[in-house]
């Protein structure tokens, strides 16, 4: 079966203090991957860091959603614990309202960020990630159900899906308790036993809803033509995620060209090696024929592609030759 194809962006900058530029590149993004026929564009959350320009998804997907007609749009995801679960269902009904039929809510239980941090957002200086469960049974309540949410102002005009996010057996546990969708975070964590899905699947608590357990497999993914112009992005892109982690978010997006100057060590590849070895980069076709088979092994009817490039028109360019490829693949 070929997997629906949709986007999660994560609103990368080219420097520190271009989100402007940024954010441009997302909402043409968006326009792009609603051309080609995308089930899905989110955006996600981070916080305190240079190089990743979207913290506060709300707004960004209402600028998204006026410059698209027909793609779902939606967060990878608000991360819950900084906030009242009533104000993010306010936010979402806000949202709802404006796109009617067209928004997602992902919710996540990660801060997003380095822990100093996660304290000046929370009130008191005390963040709480073990209420995120209490947390998303609210925010469902308030979306949902308006007996148990009168002063919820404006009602949203139908039941905005509430989407767990998450790399581990606790998010899947919840999501199944729950009786909600799942989106699992390949891109993060590419070491994920597939039998999570299967847990997740066997003891999935069908919900007014959510009937039946639903599973996104979030995965990065580049795909090019030429291999000379691949192994550049995959470069690129691997000292750009080395400099991330060293540099706890902080580090400027290096181009191509400046990345072409640094050279890997034996201890960089080894690190390459363990997290981005789920990476999927090749030409289009090699790049759909793995994407087929991680949908089935995760038994996901939906796949998001996570791209980052230095060049929006790489990223432009490879979601349309994997949009392509994929409509006609195995025919």
């Amino acid at each position: 079966m070929i997997p629906i194809l949709s986007v999660l962006d994560q609103s990368f900058t080219r420097k520190a203090d271009q989100a402007h530029a940024a954010f441009q590149d997302t909402i043409a993004a968006a326009k792009h991957c609603e051309a080609l026929g995308y089930q899905r564009f989110w955006v996600s959350e981070h916080h305190a860091s240079n190089i990743i320009a979207g913290s506060a998804p709300e707004i960004l997907l209402a600028a998204i959603g006026a410059h698209t007609q027909r793609i779902r749009i939606g967060s990878g995801g608000v991360m819950l614990p900084h906030y009242s679960a009533y104000k993010v269902a306010e936010v979402f009904s806000v949202l709802a309202n404006l796109y009617p039929g067209r928004v997602d809510c992902g919710v996540g239980r990660a801060p997003g960020t380095d822990m100093s941090t996660a304290r000046v957002l929370a009130k008191d200086g005390k963040p709480d990630f073990y209420q995120f469960p209490q947390q998303v049974q609210q925010l469902c309540s308030y979306l949902w159900d308006s007996d148990t949410s009168p002063m919820l102002r404006p009602k949203p005009p139908e039941a905005i899906p509430v989407w767990c996010l998450g790399s581990s057996p606790d998010s899947a546990q919840l999501a199944a308790e729950q009786g909600l969708p799942y989106n699992i975070a390949l891109f993060i964590n590419p070491n994920i036993n597939p039998e999570l899905i299967s847990a997740y699947r066997q003891h999935f608590q069908p919900s007014e809803h959510c009937p039946e357990p639903r599973v996104i497999a979030s995965v990065s993914v580049l795909c090019h033509d030429d291999e000379q112009q691949l192994q550049r992005l995959e470069h690129t892109a691997d000292v750009n995620y080395l400099r991330f982690f060293a540099e706890g978010g902080r580090a400027e997006f290096l181009s191509p060209d400046d990345a072409a100057e640094v050279r890997l060590s034996e201890r960089d590849r080894s690190v390459l090696h363990s997290v981005l070895k789920g990476r999927i980069s090749g030409t289009p076709d090699q790049v759909c024929e793995r994407l087929i088979a991680v949908a089935e092994q995760y038994q996901a009817e939906e796949l998001m592609l996570v791209t980052n490039t230095y060049d929006v028109q790489d990223k432009l360019d490879s979601f349309e030759r994997v949009a392509k490829a994929m409509s006609t693949f195995g025919r």
